[in-house]
């Protein structure tokens, strides 16, 4: 089923998310002070990628000063306005029973692109 979730998702835009965090990746790294953010971005392109059979998780060890920062930043940077716009996803797949799945890996989604230093993806 996470196969046959995830074709659909990847046909449906989820190839094109894919794309657009990638390339914002690439635009991240190709300075120095950007390559922790870019890093992120290519986390956020592989979930974003195939999503179905993947889980969030927060860090374990806990989550010190460097990651905190580097999540604020990231919030006041754009992460804020990317939750935002896969919680408005997810909201509009919850209103049919079909969109549901698809809903609920945009809330996925969301979580990791909130706070994307303190959480890691396993699957």
């Amino acid at each position: 089923m996470n196969f046959l979730g995830n074709i659909i998702w990847l046909v449906f835009g989820g190839f094109l998310a894919a794309i657009g965090y990638i390339v914002g990746g690439f635009v991240l790294c190709i300075t120095i002070i950007g390559i922790p953010w870019g890093l992120q971005c290519f986390k956020l392109a592989g979930v974003v990628l195939w999503p179905f059979g993947k889980s969030i998780v927060p860090k374990q060890g806990g989550e010190g000063c460097l990651p905190l920062l580097f999540n604020i930043i990231w919030l006041v940077c754009g992460g804020l306005y990317t939750a935002i716009v896969h919680l408005v996803f997810a909201a509009i797949f919850y209103i049919t029973i079909i969109g549901i799945p698809f809903g609920r890996q945009h809330l996925k989604l969301m979580e990791l692109s909130l706070l994307p230093f303190s959480r890691n993806v396993i699957g």
